[in-house]
């Protein structure tokens, strides 16, 4: 049954997210960027993992431009296989398996999860217990466990934002979900961070 309500969950948020207009979505982005620019695990993130907006997803083109970003490295998950990501610092683009713009294997550098300080996750829905779904591939669920000393952040629309979300035991919990008009601070996860 869990499986089932988590699906309709994603559709809705996905819904939700692509209902936005492209100028409403442009500037609910900004606020977002500028919310987590602000926060204390930004400012102090030397390599930060971002991703490529894609589907009505919280575009971070904002944070890499912001003042705050000033001399950070910002990395972009690659798809390796059908259940692994690097992340990477992009030399040039390509389409990934699912349409998404990904660092090139050839020209770009990869970054090993214990260097990321901060890892900003996309979605497509949470709670404020800090449950992200996202498209259900459970690449981030994989990756996240191996960045040891990174906070996780979502960067979410408050528009995607669910009662709540059955959880599974390979979810791995944000520690804080930030919209466009609020922050969730949610769990710790288990790691000892340094």
């Amino acid at each position: 049954m869990n499986e089932e309500e988590r699906k309709a969950i994603r559709k809705q948020g996905i819904r939700a997210r692509e209902s936005l207009t492209e100028a409403e979505r442009a500037e609910k982005s900004r606020r977002i960027a500028e919310r987590i620019a602000e926060t204390e695990e930004y400012r102090k993130a030397g390599t930060v993992m971002i991703y490529r907006a894609v589907r009505g997803e919280v575009s971070l083109q904002a944070l890499t431009e912001h003042p705050a970003s000033a001399g950070k490295r910002f990395a972009y998950p690659r798809c390796l296989n059908d259940t692994a990501m690097a992340a990477m610092i992009p030399g040039g683009w390509t389409p990934g398996p699912f349409g998404i713009p990904e660092p090139e294997a050839e020209t770009s550098e990869e970054v090993p999860p214990e260097e990321i300080d901060l890892v900003i996750c996309p979605g497509t829905a949470f709670d404020s217990r800090g449950t992200r779904l996202g498209m259900g591939g459970g690449y981030y669920d994989r990756f996240l466990p191996r960045c040891r000393r990174a906070g996780i952040i979502m960067a979410a629309f408050e528009d995607q934002r669910a009662e709540r979300i059955p959880r599974i035991e390979t979810d791995i919990g944000m520690e804080r979900i930030i919209t466009e008009a609020a922050t969730y601070a949610a769990e710790k996860r288990e790691e000892e961070k340094p």
